[in-house]
């Protein structure tokens, strides 16, 4: 395993941060913050070792669309008590870079893959939330001996988006979208949407009714300084553009229909009765085409599982991991 360059010298070199308190703070809660150049881009990623060898695959956190590393808040600490823990900044978000590039769950996936061979170096455990499952899903369809097994947290399938229209009108489609969306009006939109109102929005929407954090206006106030944050850095509303434009190509991602009955890996869905962006029912179905999916359903609970439901999250995770991976009984946590 190899530990790169601190993170406080690629924010020197980006000139700019998260602007969500200093690198400290957040060490306690996230682990250490460092860059890793990959394809000559700032990657952010964090990582925490446990205090002892426990024989458990290490673990890679992958965020959602629009979030970043600070979405594992409440997780990433208490996984790293049992095995060690990695999360990534994705390409275009939080703090790695915002490239001028086209993005795709295909090279999200490359990127991820790429940071399992260099800086992990074993198989490795996939922990998603929403893009973040489907990125890991891809990265095992690509490349299988690099993954030891997923935990996915509300999976889109953005293939679906494509079926639903007949095929004759597709090209259609994307003429009509492509006349509404120039840089100008994107770039209007993106301002509107990085506000903190917008994000507070938002966060009603994605999130259910159940939730553990004793304090919701502080749980709040953080979680709208970590999303709000990475859209003011240099080079995001371009970033914000081509993310745009990206997702609405019939090649962004693969069919999770097509993918999932052809793996063979230990593998756990969760998802909300809550979740307002991706129905649950969709589960119910993914979890039919594979045996070695462990399908759970949890009440009252929106798209972001993890961040809500934090402890039940921790508990089922790291139960999942000894039912599949150990031979020793973890310590509770």
């Amino acid at each position: 395993m190899i530990d790169d360059i601190p993170i406080t010298q690629a924010q020197n070199e980006q000139g700019a941060n998260l602007g969500i308190g200093n690198a400290n703070r957040w060490d306690g809660r996230i682990g250490c913050q460092r860059e890793w150049s990959w394809r000559g881009w700032q990657i952010r990623y964090s990582f925490r070792h446990p205090p002892e060898a426990t024989g458990l695959p290490p673990m890679l956190l992958i965020h959602g669309f629009g979030a970043a590393i600070e979405h594992w808040r409440y997780n990433l600490s208490v996984f790293a008590q049992h095995t060690s823990v990695y999360a990534i900044d994705l390409l275009g978000f939080g703090g790695s870079r915002k490239a001028n590039e086209r993005y795709s769950a295909y090279s999200w996936a490359e990127q991820v893959g790429d940071f399992c061979r260099e800086i992990i170096g074993c198989p490795t455990v996939l922990v998603g939330n929403s893009i973040g499952s489907l990125v890991a899903l891809t990265v095992v369809a690509e490349n299988p001996a690099l993954v030891a097994g997923l935990i996915m947290a509300s999976l889109p399938d953005v293939s679906l988006r494509q079926q639903a229209a007949p095929r004759f009108f597709r090209p259609w489609i994307e003429k009509i979208e492509n006349a509404f969306s120039p840089p100008w009006l994107l770039n209007s939109l993106f301002k509107f949407i990085r506000r903190p109102p917008i994000i507070r929005r938002w966060a009603s929407l994605a999130y259910g009714l159940r939730r553990e954090q004793p304090d919701p206006e502080q749980f709040e106030e953080e979680l709208v300084q970590i999303i709000c944050s990475p859209p003011q850095d240099l080079g995001a509303e371009v970033a914000f553009q081509q993310l745009f434009s990206s997702v609405r190509q019939p090649h962004f991602a693969p069919s999770v229909r097509d993918v999932l009955p052809s793996l063979d890996l230990p593998m756990l869905l969760l998802w909300g009765d809550g979740d307002r962006f991706i129905p649950w029912r969709y589960g119910e179905q993914f979890a039919q085409l594979n045996d070695k999916i462990e399908f759970q359903l949890w009440p009252g609970v929106g798209h972001c599982l993890h961040d809500e439901c934090p402890t039940k999250f921790n508990q089922t995770c790291l139960a999942w991991l000894e039912r599949n991976f150990s031979t020793v009984t973890l310590r509770a946590g």
